[in-house]
């Protein structure tokens, strides 16, 4: 029987055709469909399969536990908001070719394939100053020469290089279609009813003019929501103070593993995790060797929460810290501060610490630290939202909208945080003011 469907080949390929037309049941969206063949072999292959074990917002479950997607479902959940995106764009004449669909399709699928474990927390850290966005292009380079160039437009479209522009920015802009689904998804997932938006709406509002992406005028009360449930959502969501610390504990955790490795110690971690913490990997020597990406596609969550779990057990004082209270959800406090901590507060803080737990003073950063932190909910200077009036001229969103607080939405926040253990307040007696 195999050796006839084999020798008719014509029914043969339709056969494999068919066996890759998948439906996948998404929470969000419903069912979404695989719309080819070659997305469906992109989406087997072992690069596009580790996602599924990386969260889509990291240590955000600690905060809200519902927040267990993947960057799996969100790369999905995207490909299938472009398909709805291409298809609104055909029904108002916009020309799209068949190679162009499934390039942009390619793009927005594999935009995300370079995050690390536990997505933005641990980047710039296993890999000193290699962002997912690199990592993303050097991943879908090693992609194209798996499938033999296939890859090419979308790569062209992906690095904003094809002249068609508007299909790069479906992918990457202010108002893409990778943002329409993170807020939908993470709001969904959070119960954070602020982030929803109507993505919906904005994709039926979608038009190209000099292959721009627009959006049509009856469509902007939808972006100025977008708008504002991306800004509620950081604040909110992404940097909320007790995901800032957990996420800084995680990364604690990693350069005390770090600093452990380079004075001789050795720790528990799987071979591509001990890959990066015994060699000192930068931006420069990252593609010298093959091995450095080789080991990185095999890099996921569980590589690190084994490790954490582990070392929770160590000997080192320090190391076995942050990992028992990381497990145990014993979170350092966080305060959200509108101008840099004082510095007498920080050095107060950082001598109760050396007192209370009878460490150095080369030590005391595992224990007190500060960071800063920024929110731009619109940035115009980056690229801008195009409202297509009804008069046929184009303004920008700003210049639109009759929002009288859009101006802040485009001003960019910092807040400063200060974090360290709960038990320095109660050595005290007093409360940090």
């Amino acid at each position: 029987m195999q050796r006839g469907i084999q020798g008719c080949c014509p029914l043969h390929e339709q056969l494999l055709k068919l066996n890759k037309k998948k439906i996948i049941n998404d929470p969000v969206y419903g069912f979404i469909a695989i719309p080819s063949g070659f997305i469906f072999d992109l989406v087997q292959h072992p690069y596009f399969q580790r996602l599924r074990y990386i969260k889509q917002v990291s240590m955000t479950h600690l905060v809200y536990p519902g927040a267990l997607h993947t960057r799996f479902q969100h790369a999905l959940g995207a490909m299938h908001l472009m398909v709805l995106a291409i298809e609104t764009l055909r029904s108002k004449g916009v020309p799209i070719t068949a190679e162009e669909e499934e390039a942009v399709l390619a793009a927005i699928l594999l935009h995300d394939i370079g995050h690390g474990p536990f997505s933005h927390s641990l980047e710039h850290t296993l890999v000193e100053g290699v962002s997912h966005e690199m990592l993303s292009a050097l991943m879908m380079d090693e992609l194209n020469r798996t499938f033999e160039g296939k890859l090419e437009l979308a790569i062209t479209i992906f690095n904003d290089r094809y002249p068609r522009r508007f299909l790069h920015q479906l992918v990457s802009g202010q108002l893409d279609i990778d943002r329409m689904d993170y807020l939908s998804r993470d709001s969904f997932f959070t119960g954070v009813a602020e982030g929803v938006i109507s993505f919906d709406r904005i994709i039926k509002m979608l038009h190209v003019v000099d292959n721009e992406l627009v959006v049509e005028q009856k469509g902007i009360y939808s972006v100025e929501k977008f708008l504002i449930a991306r800004r509620l959502m950081y604040w909110q969501v992404y940097l909320h103070k007790t995901v800032l610390s957990a996420e800084q504990m995680l990364l604690k955790i990693l350069q005390r593993a770090k600093a452990l490795y380079e004075s001789g110690v050795s720790l528990f971690a799987s071979p591509s995790l001990e890959h990066f913490l015994r060699n000192t990997i930068t931006r420069e020597n990252f593609t010298e060797s093959g091995s450095h990406l080789m080991h990185f596609s095999r890099l996921d969550d569980t590589d690190i929460l084994s490790a954490v779990k582990t070392w929770a057990h160590h000997d080192d004082p320090i190391l076995s810290m942050l990992c028992s209270r990381l497990m145990a959800r014993s979170l350092y406090r966080t305060e959200l501060h509108n101008s840099v901590p004082d510095d007498t507060l920080l050095q107060e803080l950082k001598q109760r610490a050396i007192a209370y737990f009878g460490i150095s003073a080369a030590d005391v950063d595992y224990y007190v630290w500060t960071q800063s932190i920024e929110n731009s909910a619109y940035e115009p200077n980056t690229s801008t939202i195009k409202i297509l009036m009804k008069n046929g001229s184009i303004q920008d969103i700003a210049e639109a909208s009759d929002l009288s607080n859009l101006e802040t939405l485009s001003r960019k926040v910092q807040k400063f945080a200060i974090s360290f253990p709960k038990e320095l307040l109660a050595s005290a007696g007093s409360s940090i003011d």
